[in-house]
């Protein structure tokens, strides 16, 4: 694994956590999807993003944040944005499932 490859995947962690704190720190009840361990999952998330939210290149990466199967999106910089968080999960927000 390059250093670049190491590099990226603890971005993606860390944006994971950042998310799962936010969302357990705001009481939000939510399931958590490791679309690595499911392709049928990675594709279903691959499918229900948006196409003005897909990336220019390549496939979308987690973080992924649904309300049912409504796409509510994160930002690449989710942990310095608590702020239009609220409007991006449609707050109230009860219960969603982040990829």
């Amino acid at each position: 694994e390059t250093l670049l490859a190491k590099y990226s995947t603890s971005l993606i962690k860390k944006r994971q956590q950042d998310v799962v704190r936010f969302l357990e720190a705001n009481r939000i009840e939510f399931e958590e999807v490791d679309i690595t361990m499911s392709e049928e999952k990675r594709q279903w998330m691959y499918k229900n993003i948006p196409e003005d939210r897909q990336p220019a290149q390549g496939n979308p990466l987690p973080p992924q944040i649904f309300s049912d199967d409504r796409y509510c999106g994160v930002s690449s910089s989710f942990g310095s944005q608590w702020v239009s968080v609220f409007s991006t999960l449609s707050w109230p927000f009860k219960h969603g499932t982040c990829y």
